[in-house]
């Protein structure tokens, strides 16, 4: 019968620890929107500041996309030897084809190689007057998915430029070395200004909670007076840093959306010069859910320094 006490006691317990927590959840909602205009106002200051890297988040996503679909158009010309028989190119797309690095293999003879450059060149009539036709067969490989990164794919061409009917395997890697250099750029960039703006995200809360407690002062006096603990009058302010934080990453969400929809058609006039058919994507399910637990955990952090600092101050005299 102890043992059942016991439980029924502590269950108890539980759930009245967990419906006092509720309550003051509740409660400091309510709180905040008895000053709705300072409310209002450090919110939006907040989504503002938490929309910037949010929407740098989201390009970064959509940059990747771009840099993966570029990186899937890479090709390898292999520029094969003058005057090479027949029956060795033969061999060689055979053995081209069975390699698992390649996806596609295209052959272009030295007769289609010069029929192209004439249709193509103003030294057409030039040509005429030459003996024997001065290009060499080419072959067009593509590689696989796993031989597409800089350095992979640089490991590959010089693979296939040891063979020996190869005279030159040429990659244009330049442009995508670029880009990637200046995706990097940017992201190292967006991580230092998204750094110094939770840290803004942190002292406006502070900041705004502090304004609270002093709103409270005399009530916090009267509560520590009659017994309260730190514990109980702090939990109130954190929640409404909670709150706030909450807020400001959803109405973050609402700006970044909106401004993806505004630029996604220019965007896509933009990307299809370079036959690129992608459009502007948002946040995906889980950034969503990591954005909105890391603005609560800002808000809370915010809540807690102002409190710790300021809360021990007021003692009832």
């Amino acid at each position: 019968m102890k043992r059942t006490k016991s439980k029924v006691s502590t269950g108890r317990r539980f759930s009245s620890f967990l419906g006092q927590h509720a309550k003051q959840l509740v409660a400091s909602l309510g709180e905040l929107w008895q000053t709705p205009m300072t409310s209002v106002m450090t919110m939006l200051v907040l989504g503002f500041s938490l929309s910037l890297p949010t929407l740098l988040l989201a390009l970064s996503n959509n940059a990747a996309k771009v840099e993966q679909q570029w990186q899937h158009s890479s090709q390898i010309n292999l520029f094969l030897q003058l005057d090479l028989p027949a029956a060795s190119e033969q061999r060689l797309l055979s053995k081209l084809r069975g390699m698992a690095e390649l996806i596609e293999v295209e052959h272009q003879s030295s007769q289609q190689a010069l029929a192209e450059f004439q249709a193509h060149s103003r030294f057409a009539d030039a040509l005429q007057y030459l003996d024997d036709n001065p290009l060499p067969a080419v072959v067009k490989v593509v590689p696989s998915l796993n031989y597409r990164s800089g350095e992979a794919v640089k490991v590959l061409q010089q693979q296939l430029q040891s063979m020996p009917e190869v005279s030159l395997a040429r990659l244009d890697l330049d442009w995508l070395e670029r880009l990637q250099a200046f995706s990097d750029t940017a992201k190292r960039a967006s991580s230092a200004l998204s750094l110094l703006l939770i840290v803004a995200v942190v002292l406006i809360t502070a900041n705004t909670i502090r304004m609270g407690i002093m709103q409270r002062f005399h009530e916090i006096k009267v509560m520590k007076l009659v017994g309260a603990t730190e514990a109980f009058i702090r939990r109130p302010f954190l929640y409404s840093g909670l709150w706030l934080g909450l807020m400001s990453a959803m109405l973050a969400l609402v700006l970044v959306n909106g401004l993806l929809l505004w630029l996604d058609s220019a965007v896509a006039q933009l990307l299809s010069l370079y036959d690129s058919q992608l459009r502007l994507d948002g946040l995906t399910g889980s950034q969503v859910a990591w954005l909105l637990g890391c603005a609560c955990g800002l808000g809370w952090l915010g809540a807690y320094v102002s409190v710790r600092r300021h809360l021990r101050a007021i003692e009832p005299q």
